[in-house]
């Protein structure tokens, strides 16, 4: 589980832009980049290289 004080700073690392936390997938998600960092440890990976893009059906989601 990811600390909520940590959440609450992080930003995404292209577009600067908030960030939401998808408990189920673990994952650190930028809907302006349509991107997925992952969480690896309780350590959110916050390399662009390292984010999978989401699906279209994963972007109307969030």
């Amino acid at each position: 589980m990811l600390d909520k004080k940590l959440l609450s700073i992080l930003v995404c690392p292209t577009c600067k832009g908030e960030l939401h936390y998808d408990r189920t997938a673990n994952e650190l998600i930028c809907k302006g980049d349509a991107l997925a960092y992952p969480i690896r440890d309780d350590v959110p990976v916050m390399l662009a290289n390292e984010a999978r893009k989401l699906s279209l059906e994963e972007r109307e989601k969030y």
